[in-house]
């Protein structure tokens, strides 16, 4: 238990060093005030409902699985630190991984839609990075769709008797990368092509952050699996068990 604290307080200073070096830039996540108010509106009444039925799940850990408080801390130094570590693209914005995965396995995905949400509204307040009016679809994409994703194929390759370090390598993998295919769709929906039209602006959407995800979500993949890894390792007084992961 007391190595899991450790790794809790490791998480989070590496999240003070992040917020401290951070600069301002074009991210990845839709800037503030680039959406046209209709679509800005309709990601937040999509995104509302996640999160609402997620809070619900995180006060439920609070009141039935006060022993997952650790947990949910792990998960949310997790996503915000590595959501918030930026790369520059070949476009003069911004990539970088999400940490969604690790909540997802071990949290299921609506605790983790709430954990996604809290960091991207910190990182719209404090790193200029995503805004407020583009929040609903930054959420969409990232703690959403990410989430989602990222247990479906957990539970899916599991059934399938997939090796868990590969189960969660390609949850993780694949849930980094249906955010960035999800921002490219809502990029699109709202500035599509003049002669191509939607399916012209996506893909030039797509290929705009393929270059640098695809590594990314690659790396993303196995600090997951190191992190899941290391909490089964360090699980000396039975907090979680084979169940906490495949049952939410």
């Amino acid at each position: 238990m007391k190595k899991i604290k450790k790794s809790v307080a490791m998480v989070g200073i590496l999240t003070f060093l992040v917020i401290i070096v951070s600069q301002p830039v074009n991210a990845m996540h839709i800037m503030e005030g680039f959406l046209p108010i209709g679509w800005a509106v309709f990601w937040w009444a999509m995104s509302l409902p996640f999160v609402a039925f997620g809070l619900y799940k995180v006060g439920k850990i609070f009141k039935d699985k006060p022993e997952q408080k650790v947990l949910l801390a792990i998960a949310a130094a997790f996503t915000f630190a590595l959501s918030a570590f930026k790369l520059p693209s070949v476009t003069g914005s911004s990539s970088h991984m999400t940490g969604i995965g690790l909540g997802a396995i071990i949290l299921g995905p609506f605790s983790t839609v709430v954990i996604g949400t809290v960091a991207l509204l910190f990182q719209a307040l404090l790193l200029a990075h995503g805004g407020i009016t583009t929040l609903g679809a930054n959420v969409f994409s990232m703690a959403i769709v990410g989430s989602f994703v990222a247990y479906g194929v957990y539970k899916g390759l599991l059934k399938l008797n997939c090796p868990k370090p590969l189960t969660i390598f390609f949850a993780a993998f694949l849930g980094d990368l249906m955010t960035y295919v999800t921002t490219s769709v809502q990029l699109a929906l709202a500035f599509p092509d003049p002669i191509g039209g939607f399916v012209a602006s996506l893909v030039k959407f797509m290929l705009i952050f393929a270059w640098t995800q695809l590594p990314l979500a690659v790396v993303e993949g196995i600090l997951t699996v190191l992190v899941v890894n290391a909490i089964y390792k360090y699980n000396e007084k039975g907090l979680l068990s084979n169940e906490t992961f495949t049952d939410h």
